[in-house]
């Protein structure tokens, strides 16, 4: 049965994400952890940042747009999360990506997927990663504590990541460290005012004591953190 017209109005899930695959957005590894690709994340990167600031009501009008409802039933599908900004933003990343007309059922089935399926994380190994349902759980128990923003295609980011070892080794024993995805957590960037990457942030005693944009060297941050906490590792 075509993934275009199954009994339920809906695409066939797997059929769909063969479709992904073959489309050259996601990729399937060895153990069969899906990630999407850097060039799709190229592609939805445009529409996040668009949509990240452009409030409810023009996500709204997006929404009424794409779908063919008046402008009071796309806020309410929105408020109902029916759709989410970031349903939008793969489904038009999807549609730019492909190239190609893409049937109505499979087109929304990609969206489903994609909002689901991600990068790998820009995150260092090793560092504990948080998002925007964690950080503030993090930060409440380690008043005192470093969070690095990184980003995917950043290369002041890389060479950081390539610093990691010793950078860990310069922090103080009692500060905690984590990272976060700087794509990936909105909430956390507008309360911090963060929209750089890579960015460390130093906390003590649980208020944000400073902030520090573009690669940093170890020694850099050495003298940063003793600033801040009165001591290195």
């Amino acid at each position: 049965m075509s993934a275009d017209a199954p009994p339920d109005g809906r695409a066939d899930p797997e059929a769909t994400l063969d479709r992904l695959v073959e489309l050259g957005a996601v990729e399937e590894a060895a153990d069969g952890t899906l990630t999407t690709t850097p060039a799709f994340e190229s592609d939805r990167r445009v529409y996040r940042n668009t949509y990240d600031y452009m409030g409810d009501d023009g996500v709204a009008t997006t929404v009424a747009d794409l779908f063919g409802v008046d402008r009071e039933e796309a806020h309410r599908l929105l408020d109902a999360g029916e759709v989410t900004t970031e349903d939008v933003v793969a489904y038009l990343a999807i549609q730019s990506f492909a190239e190609e007309s893409l049937g109505t059922a499979e087109h929304a089935m990609m969206a489903e997927l994609l909002s689901r399926i991600g990068p790998d994380t820009p995150v260092p190994a090793g560092v504990d990663e948080r998002d925007d349902d964690t950080y503030r759980a993090f930060l409440d128990e380690h008043p005192d504590a470093v969070v690095t923003v990184w980003r995917h295609d950043c290369s002041p980011c890389d060479l950081m990541k390539g610093d990691i070892d010793a950078i860990l080794g310069v922090v103080p024993d009692d500060v905690a460290v984590a990272g976060v995805d700087g794509e990936s957590v909105p909430e956390f960037r507008r309360e911090f005012g963060v929209d750089a990457a890579p960015a460390v942030l130093c906390f003590r005693d649980g208020t944000l004591e400073a902030t520090e944009t573009g690669r940093k060297r170890p020694t850099e941050l050495a003298a940063l953190f003793d600033d801040v906490y009165g001591q290195t590792a």
